[in-house]
């Protein structure tokens, strides 16, 4: 069966082979240049060979380097791009005034509520200094830079609620102090 499509294909194909003669001396050439290719070739030891091994050794150190640098650095959101240095030292201003406006407010009566708030303010900042590793390791990533404005909206929030609880509560003590009046 398949000799008779080898068959088949030859007769389709008939006429249409390439029946000349090679040109005079083809074959001559052919060997000769056979020839050529199989002698070695005499090894050139120039300037380069060892200029390009001083430049590769300079390179991975160059890269070495810059590794061991990104390494040790962190990162904030003031190191993405200009805007996000806006926005961080608006945020970092913001926090600020919070807490010395609910430093303003401490009191007896309010003592444990700016305690416990400080202490969740300083859980948020240690999130913050791990954002800052994780935004370093991750080439920017914008999850990361979104969860670092996040940290500082909730340790704003959280400053706010304070300080409006401590508010009320004097709000409070100063309704009762003149109803007894």
């Amino acid at each position: 069966m398949k000799e008779q499509k080898i068959d088949e294909l030859f007769e389709k194909l008939e006429g249409s082979f390439d029946v000349h003669e090679t040109p005079t001396g083809h074959q001559k050439r052919f060997l000769d240049r056979l020839n050529d290719a199989e002698k070695p070739t005499p090894i050139k030891l120039g300037w380069w060979k060892p200029l390009s091994i001083a430049a590769s050794v300079a390179v991975l150190i160059a890269v070495g380097f810059i590794f061991l640098k990104s390494d040790s650095v962190e990162t904030d959101l003031a190191s993405v791009s200009p805007e996000m240095k806006e926005t961080e030292s608006f945020f970092t201003e913001t926090i600020n005034k919070e807490l010395q406006t609910l430093q303003s407010l401490n009191n007896p009566e309010a003592k444990d509520l700016i305690d416990d708030a400080l202490e969740q303010i300083d859980v948020l900042e240690k999130q913050y200094e791990g954002l800052k590793v994780a935004l370093a390791e991750s080439s920017n990533d914008k999850r990361v830079i979104y969860a670092m404005i996040s940290n500082f909206q909730n340790r704003i929030d959280l400053l706010e609620q304070v300080i409006e609880k401590i508010e009320e509560i004097k709000t409070l003590k100063a309704y009762r102090n003149e109803t007894t009046i």
